[in-house]
């Protein structure tokens, strides 16, 4: 049962968000033909590194606004892009993302008087994003652009996992199932997070025809905490999930 509604919730995500890439992509165009002037528009695919950062402050610290507990992770983005030229440069871009971003802390002693047994903490994280970005392009040479872009992001998280193993001296390895621990449905009030994120990002480019390189920093702009009322009166929870990502990306269809 847990699986069926695991991969039910997965299918609706996904839906909501095709839904949303067709509305965005359907009020781009009508403003193009209210325009009266087809801009120069191309769909494509881009596919790159992504680096989510979850930032959170730790209440034995001043100031308590301090995000200084980090969490980085390392991963894949792939995602369907949709971008218009207007007027004089200024345009659009919209389109899909997928990340799936994963981290190791490697083998750590569990004390300072013997080797092992060791442990370690795997994370893994995926979402699903839909993103809009103003952009402005200038021409460099002929058919070559530099590019700069900002705009929101809406992301829903699918899992945010955190794994515990444990390893013998004989090589063993062993799950920590009493470790296993999902921050989305985590049991443990105190850091269940929210599936839904909303960044701000701001970032450069490169295109030659039809191929093009994308980067920047998408910064956090909502509180990932999913509970507001924590057992510890005096506890002020603020934190920030970021993300920075360098994309590579061709038009299929440009002109």
């Amino acid at each position: 049962m847990q699986f069926e509604y695991k991969k039910y919730t997965i299918f609706k995500i996904l839906t909501n968000m095709k839904k949303s890439f067709l509305t965005l992509l359907l009020v781009v165009c009508t403003m193009s033909a209210m325009a009266g002037d087809l801009p120069k528009q191309g769909f494509g695919m881009q596919i790159g590194f992504a680096a989510p950062t979850l930032r959170l402050n730790d209440k034995t610290l001043l100031p308590k606004d301090s995000l200084v507990n980090v969490t980085k992770l390392n991963g894949l983005k792939i995602g369907v892009v949709y971008d218009a030229s207007y007027i004089k440069g200024f345009g659009s871009t919209i389109g899909i993302n997928y990340t799936f971003a994963a981290s190791n802390s490697g083998w750590q002693q569990k004390n300072s008087l013997t080797i092992y047994p060791q442990e370690r903490t795997r994370m893994f994280y995926q979402e699903v994003e839909v993103f809009v970005d103003w952009q402005y392009k200038f021409e460099v040479a002929k058919e070559t652009y530099l590019m700069l872009y900002t705009g929101p992001t809406i992301q829903c998280g699918i899992a945010f996992d955190t794994h515990r193993d444990k390893r013998e001296q004989d090589g063993t390895i062993k799950l920590d199932n009493t470790a296993v621990l999902n921050r989305y449905t985590t049991d443990d009030s105190d850091r269940v997070l929210k599936r839904l994120n909303v960044t701000w990002g701001v970032g450069a480019g490169f295109q030659y025809q039809r191929y093009f390189l994308r980067g920047g920093y998408d910064f956090g702009i909502m509180n990932p905490y999913a509970n507001r009322q924590f057992k510890d009166s005096d506890r002020y929870t603020r934190g920030r999930l970021d993300q920075w990502s360098i994309k590579i990306g061709m038009y299929f269809l440009y002109k």
